[in-house]
């Protein structure tokens, strides 16, 4: 964060509320918008290789946090219906 100093952009820590209190209220909008336009600029697209790649490993990991949740669902409900079961 060192690196925005120089252009006028706050940096992450220490100082900010000394230059808060300079900047009046539209100063302080326009520095938000500067710091946000700054923090887009470092944004990096994904080619599409990568986002297949990456889809796939979500949608893996959710099926498999599926398979533990309906796992752990039917052996409580198992544990429930023979502690609190009717019995026959």
């Amino acid at each position: 964060m060192d690196q925005d100093e120089p252009r006028g952009e706050v940096a992450a820590f220490g100082g900010t509320a000394t230059r808060d209190k300079k900047l009046g209220f539209f100063g302080r909008i326009a520095l938000f918008f500067r710091q946000v336009i700054a923090e887009l600029r470092k944004v990096v697209t994904p080619t599409r290789k990568e986002l297949v790649k990456f889809t796939l490993v979500v949608l893996v990991f959710v099926l498999i946090v599926m398979g533990v949740v309906y796992g752990l669902d039917t052996l409580f409900g198992y544990l429930t219906h023979v502690v609190f079961g009717v019995p026959a």
